[in-house]
């Protein structure tokens, strides 16, 4: 196993999420047996670093996963969990719970990171975050009355939190943003990172900011759900095939993952006996791609989407007489075509946006044509995407 340095520690550069063990049936509870075999396994094996969340598997996965952990020596294993607060509003002096989280009740941040550490059965978190930084959830972590990220200084402060970090499927700028606010608080950042978002999701973009901000990496999606290992079509085989004959098509995620330099965590959601042992001897040596490599990548993302080869360069926004933000519709607009995480888009992002925001804000006067570098016919593509919204 490969291992990366963060801070005073050295992490496994393969770390294991806890959000796709084993279930009985394809929505049931924890199949404990085979989910204990692989975090066993994972542990025996070298992995070190161990990811979950307060909602994961209906709230079962930090209790499983710590209970098998709890067996071995605290100071051999690394615990990173999440605050929900992506899944939480703040309105006058109460806390609602949302979506999932809507029957919970909560009164302060403070009773769920309790509620955490006792159902971990620590005394402190390796690693904590805030889970999901994006648009919705701004007002929420942000909110001074309520405090979240004072709090959890606080916490970090006494030794109950070792490094704090967030979680963000937040646009690049909201990310700025956030970063920017809170500069100087959280040490690393969990990205959804991967050869296909780095293009799709503008995750080029996001690993830049959080890279300047100072902050380390984490890359979760590394293969996008099983997208960039079993789902790819025969057009993006064959490609990846021709270059590589006796290589695992999913072993070009990780090694793309491998290139880049201010990575420390490469997580996986591993369910399988197979698929984690597969992934524990890619993480055996260090091979990253090559620039002529990563030009095959962008080959496959082409077969894989047809992106709107919008620059972002924004001279389109000067001419707007709506004073709508262009680039950044194109790029969500982009994600929701591809179909695979269209939902999280849509919850995330597009359900943070006013009526006058939305595409459909567009009069169609092509302004904006005018002035697009790329010749993009930018009010074809903002009627086409809304009629993707409106479809979902």
């Amino acid at each position: 196993m490969l291992y990366k340095s963060f801070k005073d520690k050295k992490l496994s550069w393969l770390g294991m999420g806890a959000m796709r063990l084993p279930t009985i049936g394809d929505r049931g509870p924890i199949d404990e047996p085979k989910a204990r075999a692989l975090i066993e396994y994972a542990y025996h094996n070298g992995i070190n670093y161990f990811d979950t969340a307060y909602r994961y598997h209906d709230g079962a996965s930090e209790t499983f996963l710590s209970s098998v952990l709890n067996q071995y020596p605290r100071e051999s294993w690394y615990l990173a969990t999440k605050m929900p607060g992506h899944m939480l509003a703040y309105e006058h002096g109460q806390i609602k719970g949302l979506g999932y989280m809507a029957q919970e009740t909560i009164t302060s941040p403070a009773q769920i990171f309790e509620d955490q550490l006792e159902r971990c059965g620590v005394d402190y978190f390796d690693f904590y975050l805030l889970h999901n930084v994006c648009e919705t959830a701004w007002d929420f972590y942000t909110n001074e009355e309520l405090g979240v990220v004072k709090y959890l200084l606080t916490q970090k402060k006494a030794g109950r939190i070792r490094h704090l970090g967030i979680s963000a499927h937040g646009r690049p700028a909201l990310i700025d943003k956030f970063l920017t606010k809170y500069e100087g608080c959280f040490e690393f950042a969990q990205i959804q990172l991967n050869y296909l978002d780095w293009i799709l999701q503008d995750a080029a973009k996001k690993y830049e900011v959080v890279t300047n901000h100072g902050l380390s990496v984490i890359s979760m999606e590394s293969i996008r759900g099983g997208t960039l290992a079993d789902d790819l079509n025969d057009k993006a085989k064959a490609i990846l095939k021709a270059a590589r004959p006796d290589d695992p098509i999913s072993s070009w995620a990780f090694r793309f993952l491998q290139s880049l330099p201010n990575l420390s965590v490469v997580l996986s959601g591993m369910t399988t006996m197979a698929q984690l042992v597969e992934n524990i001897e890619f993480f055996s040596k260090d091979d990253p791609t090559t620039s002529t490599e990563n030009a095959l990548l962008r080959q496959v993302v082409d077969t894989l989407t047809d992106i709107v080869p919008c620059t972002s360069c924004a001279y389109c926004v000067e001419a707007c007489p709506k004073g709508l933000d262009i680039p950044k519709l194109i790029s969500v607009g982009n994600e929701m075509q591809f179909g695979k995480g269209s939902f999280v888009t849509k919850y995330y992002t597009i359900s943070a946006m006013t009526e006058a925001e939305l595409p459909s804000a567009c009069i169609s006067c092509g302004k904006c044509n005018v002035l697009c570098p790329q010749e993009i016919d930018i009010p074809a593509v903002l009627k086409q995407f809304t009629d993707v919204l409106n479809e979902h």
